[in-house]
């Protein structure tokens, strides 16, 4: 038998093969017939065609092979990346064959090997274009590339070593770091001379956490060169930079270890401060409990775990004043005047327990949120959402000041025991341009009232014997 009659012979026996597949499809003239599709995986015939592919270059036909299952591009196909290299013969890059390696002349870069030591692999070819300067995309080629992803072009060479020597130390222990049992016990050890220090809990807590994400960042803390690598390499924000300085600043302290730390640079914002209005529609909105609390910070200024923490017996009916008994960060006890509004919503509550609200910060934090949104949403009132918890207490005391000029009044109703930390609230606005809302009272009784209301002074009118009082909308 002739090679064009052994040819003929098998072009009729997979003709004959596919029938059920083509469902009487009068099959394609012999003139316009593919060649042979052979799998690069196993070299067997016989395969699917499982569909086209969209790629940059063209569309293309896949095949999947019955034998092995292996998934290719037809080598035929006129996706075909040319290589403009002279004098130069590529092989085609198959990840499944044998690796060889092959130099690279690259007179424009010096290419540095990669830390996996995985060199520019070029392998045999497994289609039928036979040796050329044209590389078909299989399957693990999209594209020519002269050298290897994974290399990266070299720096100056003091410079990469002394960078390498470095980052080599922190991505190895960033890899998998744990906290092993020797830097737990300096963690303890180190709160537990914090604690003889007299460093309130809270602090105590806050720096040990900033401690141990250090630790599983990559640092040693130990090596004061790893901790500043760590503190370089994350996006955190100078504010919050400044509070992991701090911690392991006392920690090296404690070690009696040298640390030079970053520089930071971090500007105090002037907080915003909504209207009266705004926080009456904020409380009026909010559920029983949620209502109450936020009163509170409304006629306190106190901060959130300060409030939290009131007790029953805090409360005074007689003289409507609230006892600040557990101040925290430093702040002093004080006791503090309210509305009669505050006190009737205190006595409406449910007395479960020795705590009025009985939840801890961060139950109140969230239900806040939640209700926040809701208010926010029913009035279409979006700048509800730039209210926080703490700016109850920025609005008592930016209005206290405006209200009194007295920044000592201030500073006691805060708690501050600096005065420089109530300059703030003498900044935030100015009220020149607001309107007021203006009552007069014609006997004692209706000054009373309207200095319980939160009217302050003007004048006194001869001509209409009144006394004029106002207060701010």
């Amino acid at each position: 038998m002739t090679g064009g009659e052994a040819a003929s012979t098998g072009a009729s026996r997979r003709i004959l093969g596919k029938s059920r597949l083509n469902k009487g499809k009068s099959p394609q003239p012999e003139g316009a017939a593919h060649p042979p599709i052979s799998c690069p995986e196993c070299g067997s015939p016989r395969n699917w065609k499982d569909g086209l592919r969209k790629t940059g270059f063209g569309t293309v036909q896949r095949y999947l092979c019955r034998s092995c299952g292996f998934r290719f591009s037809d080598p035929m196909a006129q996706l075909q990346v040319k290589v403009d290299i002279p004098a130069q013969d590529f092989k085609m890059l198959n990840p499944r064959s044998d690796m060889s390696k092959r130099p690279v002349d690259r007179p424009d870069l010096s290419v540095k090997e990669a830390s996996d030591g995985v060199p520019l692999l070029f392998c045999e070819n497994v289609t039928s274009h036979g040796k050329s300067q044209i590389a078909s995309v299989g399957k693990g080629l999209n594209s020519f590339r002269p050298y290897n992803s994974n290399r990266r072009v070299c720096a100056e060479r003091v410079e990469a070593i002394n960078l390498a020597e470095v980052e080599s130390r922190t991505e190895k222990r960033a890899a998998g770091a744990t906290l092993t049992s020797k830097t737990l016990e300096l963690i303890l050890d180190y709160a537990w001379q914090m604690k003889k220090r007299g460093l309130a809990e809270l602090t105590i807590k806050q720096r040990v956490y900033r401690l141990k994400q250090l630790t599983k960042k990559g640092a040693d803390l130990m090596d004061p060169e790893s901790v500043s690598i760590v503190l370089a390499r994350n996006c955190w924000t100078d504010a919050n930079k400044r509070v992991y300085i701090v911690a392991y600043k006392s920690f090296a302290m404690l070690q009696s270890l040298s640390w030079e730390p970053p520089k930071t640079r971090v500007e105090r914002e002037l907080p915003f401060i909504p209207t009266e209005e705004e926080l009456d529609q904020l409380i009026a909105g909010s559920g029983r409990k949620m209502a109450t609390f936020l009163q509170v910070l409304k006629d306190t200024a106190a901060r959130v775990s300060e409030a939290a923490r009131l007790r029953w017996i805090d409360v005074d009916e007689k003289s409507n004043t609230i006892r600040i008994n557990h101040p925290v960060k430093g702040s002093r006890a004080r006791v503090v005047k309210v509305s009669p509004k505050a006190i009737a919503m205190i006595n409406n509550m449910p007395r479960t327990g020795e705590l009025i609200f009985n939840s801890n910060t961060h139950t109140i934090e969230g239900s806040f949120w939640k209700q926040r949104r809701k208010v926010a949403r029913n009035i279409q009132n979006p700048r509800l959402l730039q209210i926080h918890l703490h700016t109850f207490r920025h609005w008592k005391a930016t209005m206290e000041y405006h209200r009194t000029k007295d920044i000592k009044h201030v500073q006691q109703m805060l708690g501050h025991k600096k005065l420089e930390n109530t300059d703030l609230y003498t900044q935030l606005i100015n009220f020149e341009s607001d309107e007021w809302h203006v009552a007069h009272a014609r006997n004692l009784a209706e000054e009373s009232k309207l200095i319980e209301a939160g009217f302050e002074y003007v004048r006194y009118s001869e001509k209409d014997e009144v006394a004029i009082y106002r207060k701010r909308k």
